[in-house]
This record gives C-alpha cells, sequence and structure tokens, in this order.
C-alpha cells in the first residue's frame, strides 16, 4: 500500500470515529429539545436534518463553494437518494422506538446495519467477509445487546412485531445510504451530499412533524440545543461519515456507527447519571473491542 493511500485510510478511519462520536451526542442533545420544547420526536428529527442541511448551505455559501455545484444527472440522483434514506432512517427508527422502546429500537436498528452491508458486500463481491470482519460483527451485536439491552416499554404482540419491523427498515435505509454514497461523484464532495441530502430528508420529515405539533418555545436554552443538534451531530458528523466512506470500507463504516450507542450511553451515565450495571459496561467494553478489530483487520 502506498503511503497516500496509507494516509487517506488512515484520515478516512479519523473521520469514521469522529462521525460516530458526534452522533452520540446527538441523541442526548435530542432527547433534551423533546423534553424542554415539548416536541413529538418525528419533530426533533425534522427539525435536525433541516438545521444541519441549511448551516452546512450556510458554510457552502459563505466559502463560496455553493456557485460550484454540479447540476449532472448523477448528482441530481446522488442527493435526491441521500434525502430519501435520510427520511427513512429517521421516520422508520422513530417509529420503532414509539411502538417498541428506545432500547430495543436503537439495538435493532443500528445493530442490524453492520450485518445489512456485510451481506450486501459478499453477494456484490460473491465472497464471504473475512474471519475478522465476522468476529468484529459478532462481538460487536453481543457487546450491543449487553450496553443497550432494556425491554422496559416494549409493546406486546403485533407491536413489537411491527415496531421490530420499522427498526430493521430503518436499519436497511442506513445501510443503502452507506452502500450508495460510498462512491464519489463528481464535483459533489461530502458537504454538499450532507447539505441538500439533510434538507430533502427534513422536507420529507416536515408534514409528520407538522402534524405532531412543530412549535419551538424561543428560550435560549431551546434555541441553543437546536443549533447544537444542527451543527454538530447532523451537520458535522454527517459530512465526517461521507468523507470516511470514501476511502474506507462500508462494513468499516457501519461497524463505526456502532459508536454512537456507546457515546449515548456512556454520556448518560457521565452527566445524567444513569447507571450502565456491570453487564453495561461489559458491552461498552466489547464493543470497543469489536471495533478495534474492524479497524486493525478491515476489509479491503
Amino acid at each position: 500500500m502506498s503511503v497516500s493511500v496509507a494516509a487517506r485510510a488512515r484520515a478516512g478511519s479519523v473521520s469514521l470515529v469522529v462521525a460516530g462520536v458526534l452522533w452520540g451526542t446527538g441523541g442526548l442533545a435530542g432527547s433534551l429539545l423533546s423534553e424542554r420544547a415539548g416536541l413529538h420526536p418525528l419533530a426533533v428529527a425534522a427539525y435536525r436534518l433541516l438545521l444541519g442541511g441549511a448551516f452546512a448551505v450556510l458554510f457552502l455559501w459563505a466559502t463560496g463553494r455553493l456557485r460550484a455545484l454540479p447540476r449532472t444527472r448523477a448528482a441530481v440522483v446522488r442527493l435526491l437518494l441521500a434525502g430519501v434514506l435520510l427520511g427513512l432512517f429517521q421516520a422508520c427508527y422513530f417509529a420503532a422506538v414509539s411502538l417498541t422502546s428506545v432500547s430495543i429500537a436503537t439495538m435493532t436498528t443500528i445493530g442490524s446495519v453492520p450485518v445489512f452491508v456485510a451481506l450486501a458486500t459478499a453477494v456484490a463481491l460473491r465472497r464471504a467477509p473475512r474471519l475478522p470482519t465476522v468476529v468484529s460483527i459478532a462481538g460487536a451485536l453481543l457487546g450491543l445487546v449487553l450496553l443497550r439491552w432494556s425491554p422496559d416499554g416494549a409493546g406486546e404482540g403485533w407491536e413489537t412485531i411491527a415496531g421490530l419491523a420499522f427498526a430493521l427498515g430503518a436499519g436497511a435505509g442506513f445501510a443503502t445510504l452507506t452502500l450508495a454514497t460510498g462512491k464519489p461523484v463528481e464535483g459533489l464532495d461530502p458537504l454538499r451530499t450532507t447539505a441538500f441530502g439533510c434538507l430533502l430528508g427534513g422536507v420529507a420529515l416536515l408534514p409528520a412533524a407538522l402534524w405532531f405539533g412543530a412549535a419551538v418555545p424561543l428560550n435560549a436554552d431551546v434555541l441553543a440545543l437546536a443549533v447544537y443538534l444542527g451543527a454538530v451531530p447532523t451537520a458535522l458528523a454527517y459530512a465526517a461519515y461521507f468523507r470516511g466512506l470514501a476511502n474506507s470500507h462500508p462494513v468499516l463504516a457501519a461497524l463505526s456507527a456502532l459508536l454512537e450507542p456507546l457515546t449515548a450511553a456512556v454520556l448518560a451515565a457521565v452527566l445524567l447519571g444513569e447507571r450502565l450495571g456491570v453487564a453495561g459496561w461489559c458491552g461498552a467494553a466489547l464493543l470497543v473491542a469489536a471495533i478495534g478489530v474492524s479497524y486493525w483487520r478491515p476489509e479491503r
């Protein structure tokens, strides 16, 4: 491997780690925003995508890069696809939360992403994943179960089945986003993809958000949370993720997304006093080890 290729691979890995950690802070910020503003989770998701897209567009405008936006068919298709998949991911995830619980929905959604990506990649390449990849995915899933599993609030009967179906739909949507945006489109960098993908996804969620109520009190703390949610764990995190995808294997990117629930759980324990327990901390350690193996012996 040449020095330039190795350097790009390391930069891509760093970008993926940054994205996963920043997404984890978004869970806490979104929860606080929903609580203090009295917003339905779908309204929070719509605001998150719309504000994230708006901040990214403003940055593009301020740096003079908005005028260079490509108008090719490939660029338009990529942006529409990113917007639809981001909106689908958010809508299915919150539907799963409403039918089961945050823990079960998160575990099923995030845990299914590397599985979907690994299976799709294996079919496309006509070869099974390497043993380190299989070990990483298995260890990550077990760690996620130990970290996030809590049956409290889960529905019963058809609600649980429907909730799991929505969670798997959310996982499939994010896996498709990971696979579809991995190949670069000429003139369409990660920030442009983030900007217009988030805007389109937010517009897709806006009717549901308005239905459930999207009024926000003009309080300083609420506005600060909204700005942070849109700027950091959305605009910055998705830009980092799309940048990392350009130089990393899709399975590695999908496993990096597992840093989101890990970061959220640790922040909740440190800042909110929530107890993880022995099983939770064991799950966190196992997740870190599994992700470490995926970076140590990545798929090529």
